[in-house]
């Protein structure tokens, strides 16, 4: 089965193209160094809940979107040889600066997932 690695974060809706910028810069490295399939989304139909929500999740402030991006790799070793090439590409050292972030990546949320059921 394969892996993911899935994230969670608030961006500024002032800042939505430059996320996208820099979600597509990235994304063609990750490609580039092995990862299958690279997803970025906004949300469209995401409301607060009672307990538990994305907007929860993240601490939404006002002017603020969720954004849900995942990953997919052939396995978690194939995860970890694809981000060790991606953690040294050299374009994506201008992204890593927090400054340089179009959002608060103090309240973004990520991890990796073995996928259970793939149909």
């Amino acid at each position: 089965m394969s892996y993911v690695d899935g994230f969670l974060l608030p961006v500024p809706k002032k800042k939505l193209e430059a996320y996208r910028r820099m979600a597509r810069k990235a994304g063609k490295v990750w490609r580039e160094h092995g990862a299958l399939d690279y997803k970025e989304c906004v949300a469209d139909d995401v409301k607060p809940g009672k307990w538990t929500s994305f907007p929860q999740a993240v601490k939404l402030k006002p002017g603020e979107t969720v954004w849900f991006s995942w990953i997919v790799y052939k396995s978690r070793g194939h995860r970890d040889r694809v981000n060790a090439k991606v953690m040294k590409d050299k374009r994506l050292a201008p992204m890593m600066d927090p400054k340089a972030m179009p959002f608060d990546g103090r309240r973004m949320m990520w991890g990796g997932f073995k996928v259970m059921v793939d149909l």
